[in-house]
């Protein structure tokens, strides 16, 4: 993982969306993730008695029940310091090793990318 100052157009778009999404519902994490023919899908995390999934996990499911076939990149919205395994393994059964993944703060600052694999 490397700290990121520098982002494409469509990668700060989605680090915007999942800030938005995180600070819209008032949930712990925002994500987004952008697919292969550029659609995003944007969640916040998910917690019931039943069902507990983190914003980029929920994001990728979201993107599968949608019909999208790989991922370009992720980003994640948290006050976490680092990014999950389980979420990763979610970006690369989607995506790929290869494909980037934004963790960003409160602010929208990318603190950290790193690739799925």
């Amino acid at each position: 993982m490397t700290e990121r100052t520098d982002l494409a157009a469509e990668d700060q778009k989605i680090v915007t969306l999942a800030r938005s999404a995180r600070a819209r519902n008032g949930v712990p994490e925002g994500a987004a993730v952008r697919d292969e023919t550029g659609r995003t899908y944007v969640a916040g995390t998910v917690s019931l008695a039943s069902l507990d999934l983190s914003a980029l996990r929920t994001a990728v499911a979201m993107a599968v029940a949608s019909g999208a076939e790989s991922l370009e990149a992720a980003a994640v919205v948290s006050a976490e310091e680092a990014l999950r395994a389980e979420d990763l393994a979610a970006v690369r059964d989607l995506g790929g090793a290869g494909t980037p993944v934004f963790l960003a703060g409160a602010d929208g600052a990318v603190r950290l990318t790193a690739e799925a694999g």
